[in-house]
């Protein structure tokens, strides 16, 4: 339970149809650890996973009449999640901290502890849905009814396993009709807004994280400065460090030339950033690593697919094949804009999710 009005109302939900139902929150950040450090705001609120959200669902446990425990993992979380998305904005890599903890977290650790107290499924507010195919005998992860809720993108790495024991509940449902069934369910959570924040990171500013949280572990920043150059390898300025840029930024890099510039690549090794045209920011092809399969167990055979490379992208039509150990050649039909190195390419067959894996 995160404290939203969509977690608490699955768990009204199924309070109702009878089940025996437990509330359980992940502890994952200390909102005050960096509040007031290297220009972070002073007031932390209004975002995902905060102590007034581990508030708001002791209150829905309470009016529901379930047991709550609130299980603290916040030094596997910093491990897992909040350390990676360091590296990789110092590495010229663009994370996704949302599906690190989604997929190597919380669904690992929620099913532990489910184990561990004896219950049958983990269910969360997620807009997705999963069901089991008797003919390919496994469990598939499927895009919700209402698209534009759709979180699938940020769990294409479920497992089998996981997915067997996972109910998501609002599959089926728009964001309209879980708050009129919050009310309908007398929680007094039914008009709070959405977070839309990482959660680690207030305003979105993860430059000041980073100078904040290094300051803090008593580590320097260290040296990413160089050289901005252009696709024909001419050098036209220079930059304060990669970890201030990702693909297709235009605003920022710090030259005019009189025609628009943006981010086409990002050379973590050579500390450059390749800028350009807007033209130079299509491409049909890109690769993804660390691959997880759901709907089929190999990919023994290219296979027609669509493929979301950011969670608002609109699945483009595609064909994925084996291009080595754990790694997926992706080719798209047309050009796509902005293809970015650390976000994930997730991988559709109609609402199925295929699979999907992350962008080298």
């Amino acid at each position: 339970m995160s404290g939203g009005v969509d977690s608490s109302t699955v768990a009204a939900m199924l309070r109702a149809d009878g089940h025996n139902v437990i509330g359980l929150t992940m502890q994952l950040w200390n909102q005050r650890r960096l509040a007031g450090r290297g220009g972070m705001p002073e007031q932390v609120t209004g975002r995902c996973c905060s102590l007034d959200d581990v508030y708001d669902a002791r209150r829905v446990t309470q009016h529901l009449g379930i047991p709550y425990y609130v299980v603290n993992h916040e030094e596997r979380f910093e491990r897992d999640v909040v350390r990676p998305f360091v590296a990789e904005y110092l590495s010229g890599r663009t994370p996704i901290p949302c599906s690190l903890c989604n997929n190597h977290l919380k669904f690992d650790q929620l099913h532990v502890v489910a184990r561990q107290i004896g219950a049958d499924f983990v269910a969360t507010g997620h807009y997705a849905r999963v069901e089991y195919d008797e003919t390919r005998g496994r469990w598939l992860l499927k895009r919700p009814a209402d698209h534009s809720k759709d979180q699938t993108y940020f769990l294409f790495g479920l497992t089998q396993e996981q997915l067997s024991r996972t109910l998501f509940p609002l599959g089926d449902m728009t964001k309209r009709e879980v708050r009129d069934l919050a009310r309908k369910h007398g929680l007094a959570l039914a008009e709070k807004p959405d977070s839309q924040e990482i959660c680690f990171v207030p305003g979105g500013d993860y430059k000041r994280f980073i100078d904040a949280y290094l300051a803090e572990m008593g580590e320097s920043l260290p040296d990413t400065a160089g050289e901005l150059v252009t696709t024909n390898g001419e050098v036209i300025g220079e930059h304060s460090g990669i970890q201030n840029f990702t693909v297709g930024q235009r605003k920022g890099l710090g030259v005019a030339t009189g025609t628009p510039l943006y981010v086409i690549q990002i050379n973590g090794a050579e500390k450059q950033v390749i800028v350009g045209s807007g033209e130079h920011l299509y491409a049909r092809t890109l690769r993804a690593h660390r691959v997880n399969l759901i709907s089929v167990d190999d990919l023994r055979e290219p296979m027609r697919v669509a493929v979301k490379i950011r969670n608002r992208h609109e699945p483009a039509a595609a064909v994925i094949e084996k291009a080595g150990e754990d790694e997926i050649l992706v080719t798209f039909d047309q050009p796509q804009r902005a293809i970015t190195p650390g976000q994930a390419a997730v991988f559709y067959d109609g609402d199925v999710v295929v699979g999907g894996g992350w962008i080298v």
